[in-house]
C-alpha cells in the first residue's frame, strides 16, 4: 500500500505563493494519477486538480484554475501543488490522494499539511 506524505504548507500573505510537495512511500508509485485535495474549517473536502501519472494530463478546479498548477517527478515519486496569487479563501487543510486505477476512486491518502493565507 502506498503512503503519502505532504510538505510545505504555512503562512503567507495574500498574493503570495507555496509550493507543496507529496512523496510517496514504497516501492514506487506505479497507479494511475495523483491529485490535491483541501478541506476549510466547517466545510466539505473539496477537489483542487489532478495529474495522470504516466501522461501527466491535468484537471483543476475552476476556483484555482490559472493560479495552480500540478506537476510530478517521478523518478522521485513526489507529486507537486505550485500555489501563486494565494487568496485567503485558499486557507484550508490540503491533501494529497493516490488513484491506484482508473476508476474515479483515491485509494490512497495523506496526513495533510495546513495552508493559512492572510489578508
Amino acid at each position: 500500500q502506498v503512503q503519502l506524505v505532504e510538505s510545505g504548507g504555512g503562512l503567507v500573505q495574500a498574493g503570495g505563493s507555496l509550493r507543496l510537495s507529496c512523496a510517496a512511500s514504497g516501492r514506487g508509485f506505479s497507479g494511475y494519477a495523483m491529485g490535491w485535495f483541501r478541506q476549510a474549517p466547517g466545510r466539505e473536502r473539496e477537489f483542487v486538480a489532478v495529474i495522470t501519472w504516466s501522461g501527466g494530463s491535468t484537471y483543476y478546479a475552476d476556483s484555482v484554475k490559472g493560479r495552480f498548477t500540478i506537476s510530478r517527478d517521478i523518478a522521485e515519486d513526489t507529486l507537486y501543488l505550485q500555489m501563486n496569487s494565494l487568496k485567503p479563501d485558499d486557507t484550508a487543510v490540503y491533501f494529497c490522494a493516490a488513484s491506484l486505477n482508473d476508476n474515479g476512486g483515491y485509494d490512497a491518502w495523506g496526513q495533510g499539511t495546513q495552508v493559512t493565507v492572510s489578508s
